[in-house]
């Protein structure tokens, strides 16, 4: 979980609003939230909330990733939706604070902003803005859950961690991360050994180079062709842009 450890004391207020939700805000609604907010750099592997948790914060990512599994008889998990600087995380304390049935863990390592649950719930209600873009992209976000929860069913291993590394590669806007196969396997809900033949085959079919958990996408366009189309579905419905 977060501790006071992890908090940039540098305000807020006087950063850029490198999260895209913030950055559509109007100037009068923009500072008003991020004044109540503190900068906070994480790592990957971290806790932000458990499943069946009411998290105490929202956050808005900056430029970490988040990922929010599915858990199983509080071991088995998978991945079901991915969050950076397109959105944010724990909206649905906006109703009642009402327990999240998702697990959050960053993705990758970096910074986002918090702010306690109670306080941007008296926020949220003056921001007409905020709360028209929090609607839509809750929408967005829910259709990204829908699809991958159908992807994780009924698609193969490749062409899943195809999809995984391009909407990684999206939202980070590098060719180049990291990614255990720890962590891989988690988010695909399988053994690390499929991931291993997963990456493999990319490899083979020089898509990707992976060594060590680095990851470069070599042929972005051959990458796209192995992914299944929820993919593409995924990345219209996000419109990922940040």
């Amino acid at each position: 979980m977060l501790t006071d450890a992890t908090i940039d004391l540098t305000p807020a207020v006087q950063r850029l609003p490198e999260n895209l939700l913030l950055a559509a805000l109007p100037e009068s609604e923009r500072a008003l939230l991020l004044a109540q907010c503190e900068t906070v750099r994480v790592q990957a592997g971290q806790l932000l909330y458990e499943a069946g948790q009411a998290p105490a914060c929202v956050f808005f990512p900056l430029d970490t990733l988040v990922s929010l599994l599915a858990v199983a008889d509080g071991r088995s998990t998978l991945e079901v939706g991915v969050v950076g600087c397109e959105g944010m995380l724990g909206a649905a304390v906006l109703h009642a604070g009402r327990p999240l049935p998702l697990r959050a863990v960053v993705q990758r390592s970096g910074c986002l902003l918090r702010v306690e649950s109670g306080r941007f719930g008296q926020l949220y209600r003056q921001m007409p803005v905020l709360q028209q873009a929090l609607h839509l992209y809750t929408e967005a976000l829910l259709a990204q859950v829908i699809q991958i929860a159908v992807c994780s069913r009924f698609h193969m291993l490749e062409a899943r961690l195809a999809r995984v590394l391009l909407m990684t590669r999206d939202r980070l806007h590098t060719q180049k991360f990291h990614l255990t196969h720890e962590f891989l396997a988690q988010m695909l809900g399988v053994r690390r050994v499929g991931v291993t033949k997963a990456a493999c085959a990319l490899q083979d079919k020089q898509l990707i180079g992976y060594s060590r958990g680095n990851i470069e996408i070599l042929d972005a366009a051959g990458l796209e062709q192995v992914a299944c189309r929820c993919y593409g579905l995924v990345r219209a419905a996000s419109a990922v842009a940040c």
